[in-house]
């Protein structure tokens, strides 16, 4: 039969020295198919358990890490246990001011997540531009219109879109910014075409044309020599250079230090050459 236990005041079943005392180690067990708690129900211990198969909560957000008081300072989230693996963990990180998604060899009862190897989070292709982005979305769907792909060494490729930025920095070469090993290479396949002109961007500085090997540098058209400023200061190699014609009539001048103590000297016109020719015989 039913039976009511009514008090004028509060009501306190203890088991042995109860739970206050700090020395307590009895249990009170309600044993039926039902328990319900028609009040608010408040539990002052330091671990809850449920052993239920599923937990129901009509409460439409749920609060974490509640005794909270200082701003910004306490990891707070959600373990999802693994048995023997490692847990998984969605959490905030306070630090960092990021949710992050990974698992961690922290048991739930840590106070802050020192250890994290981040996870994989899939979601559905982005319709909205406040949407997370998928890998095939920034893959391909970003960058329709767009024909500049970047490949690595394993094939895969990377399209850059519309109002995408593709930044190569360095100083004499061309780098990326971050260190090894984020070196990109860049290698010509093709010769170069439509170049209309090629400037050294140091100040004073030389342009240099090298070929491999015992190959050449060969000049199919008219090479043209602008004026010199000046007589350039001989060195261990042949300068070419063009300024007002002399004795030689070409205006054409080389200059050596290995040759006549580093003098300059006019190459010679055919014209002038017969002329030399028949004055001296």
């Amino acid at each position: 039969m039913a039976k009511t236990l009514r008090t004028s005041g509060d009501y306190t079943v203890k088991a042995g020295a109860g739970y206050n005392s700090g020395s307590g180690a009895n249990t009170i067990q309600l044993d039926a198919r039902y328990v319900r708690i028609p009040g608010d129900l408040t539990v002052s211990g330091t671990t809850t358990t449920i052993d239920s198969q599923t937990l129901s909560i009509e409460d439409q957000f749920i609060e974490v890490n509640r005794n909270n008081s200082t701003a910004g300072t306490e990891d707070s989230g959600i373990f999802f246990n693994q048995g023997s693996s490692n847990n998984q963990i969605l959490y905030y990180d306070a630090d960092q001011s990021e949710f992050v998604l990974g698992s961690t060899t922290h048991a739930a009862t840590v106070s802050a997540i020192t250890n994290i190897t981040a996870g994989n989070l899939r979601v559905a292709e982005p319709s909205e531009s406040d949407h997370v982005a998928t890998k095939n979305y920034v893959d391909v769907t970003a960058g329709t219109g767009f024909s500049l792909k970047v490949a690595g060494d394993d094939s895969t490729q990377i399209t850059v879109g519309t109002a995408n930025t593709l930044q190569f920095t360095g100083g004499s070469n061309i780098n990326t910014a971050g260190s090894e090993p984020d070196t990109i290479t860049i290698s010509l396949d093709n010769d170069l075409t439509n170049i209309t002109s090629i400037t050294s961007d140091s100040s004073n500085g030389s342009l240099t044309l090298v070929t491999n090997g015992t190959g050449d540098v060969v000049i199919n058209d008219t090479l043209t020599f602008s004026g010199a400023a000046s007589t350039p200061a001989a060195s261990t190699v042949t300068k070419l250079y063009n300024k007002t014609a002399g004795g030689g009539g070409t205006g054409l001048y080389f200059i050596n230090s290995n040759i006549s103590s580093g003098t300059e000297g006019e190459l010679i016109s055919k014209k002038k050459a017969t002329a030399l020719a028949i004055a001296l015989g």
